[in-house]
């Protein structure tokens, strides 16, 4: 079976597993996921996007209106997966999806699909466990991404502001194709203070982080790189190392049939080893990638468990530094996917903190 119809299959059986007679997509993330790679939002920022997807034991549908339609069926490529389009006029009610499920027994992805049964969660495990085709595309966004990182942060000088670093960092990953979605940067001093910094008119003096989320054919990898001018406080540098040892820890511990809470407590322990015990309580420290950036996360009693082929980015952090790839789990071992060339690597493989002297 191809892409697609394992996909199928894998819809079906959750019919039949949960007792229902449709599933209904609306998640941009779940739309990308069943066409393979389609575009359904027009808003990037959305959750829900401009098309619906309806799954029955017999049929499959296409909701969306007659400003979509056409490029969702010719360029998205919907017309090669046999979806039945049904389209109403921008400004006219969408019924469809109440003529289609009438008497049915639906599950959904989304809250507004009145009297639905909530499929969230075993959607998020569908869309993590990655097909190869789907591996080979997150081959190809972590090179795109990584590529983008390593011309964006060699670009940063002191006297930028965190607005233009983040411009740097916008057009190189956007020039290849790939989008932005998460796009922080951090400064000097408000490294210290804020793990998700949203960029501001901070000018940089000496130190910066730069955080990445990209997506491509609905895939999302995450990656971060630090840069300091001058030489490292030597503070710093011990926090670096440290956190790039509970990263290696995660990284080494993220093994088929290893559960994520088995994973997680591997980095609590790394992290106490550290010096560093409570850190892991400030930040989540990361999980399964997919279609969206975590799909599900690692937590103390997770008991979600590891396949070959499935991609993961941890992103541990300990206060003014954090160390974040994504990886694809192997048979033989794990395969960093946003490796950068020619970036400083620690002893144990993990990115250092790159000193600009």
């Amino acid at each position: 079976m191809n892409e697609f119809e394992i996909k199928q299959e894998r819809l079906h059986q959750l019919l039949d597993a949960r007792g229902l007679d449709a599933i209904v997509l609306q998640r941009v993330s779940s739309f990308a996921w069943a066409t393979c790679g389609g575009a359904s939002y027009i808003n990037t920022a959305v959750t829900f996007g401009a098309a619906t997807l309806v799954i029955t034991r017999r049929a499959r549908y296409l909701l969306t209106n007659n400003i979509e339609a056409g490029r969702l069926l010719a360029e998205e490529g919907l017309a090669g997966q046999g979806w039945e389009p049904h389209v109403h006029e921008w400004h006219s009610p969408q019924d469809a999806l109440a003529q289609l499920t009438h008497g049915l027994k639906v599950g959904a992805d989304s809250p507004l699909v009145p009297g639905a049964v909530d499929l969230n969660g075993d959607l998020a495990r569908l869309r993590a466990a990655l097909t190869p085709e789907e591996g080979e595309r997150f081959r190809v966004l972590g090179r795109l991404c990584a590529q983008a990182m390593n011309a964006a942060i060699r670009a940063v000088h002191p006297g930028q502001t965190e607005h233009e670093i983040a411009a740097l960092l916008a057009h190189e990953t956007q020039r290849r194709g790939v989008q932005p979605i998460v796009n922080l940067i951090a400064t000097d001093e408000r490294l210290f203070r804020y793990r998700h910094p949203l960029p501001t008119e901070k000018v940089l003096e000496r130190y910066a982080m730069l955080v990445l989320c990209g997506r491509w054919k609905g895939l999302v990898c995450s990656l971060t790189r630090l840069v300091h001018f001058g030489l490292l406080p030597g503070d710093v540098r011990r926090k670096a190392e440290a956190v790039a040892a509970v990263d290696a820890a995660y990284l080494a511990a993220t093994r088929p049939g290893a559960t994520l809470g088995e994973i997680f407590r591997c980095g609590q322990r790394a992290y106490a080893e550290a010096g560093f015990a409570d850190e892991w309580r400030f930040h989540h420290q990361g999980g399964a990638a997919g279609y969206e950036p975590r799909e599900y996360l690692g937590t103390p009693d997770s008991a979600e468990v590891v396949a070959v082929g499935q991609v993961f980015a941890w992103n541990p952090s300990i206060v003014g530094t954090k160390s974040e790839d994504t990886f694809l789990v192997g048979e033989a071992g794990n395969e960093v996917l946003t490796a950068m060339e020619g970036w400083p690597q620690l002893e144990n493989g993990r990115p250092a903190i790159l000193e600009v002297t």
